[in-house]
């Protein structure tokens, strides 16, 4: 009778320990990189009046 309940509670804990596993796998795509696209505008009007403005002093050098 206690053979059998011994062998009864490690069937049991078995059961129990398999049941407490778990196992999880996670899959990691790769990375894309894409190239990024920039757009500079550049003001060239007050490029243009500063060259007025020290225009005079340009001259007198």
């Amino acid at each position: 009778m206690i053979r059998k309940m011994v062998v009864f509670a490690g069937v049991l804990s078995f059961f129990f320990i398999l049941a407490c596993s778990t196992r999880h796998e996670v899959a990691v795509a790769p990375v894309e990189v894409k190239p990024i696209h920039i757009i500079i505008d550049v003001n060239i009007k007050v490029d243009k009046a500063l060259d007025n403005f020290f225009g005079d002093i340009d001259k007198a050098k």
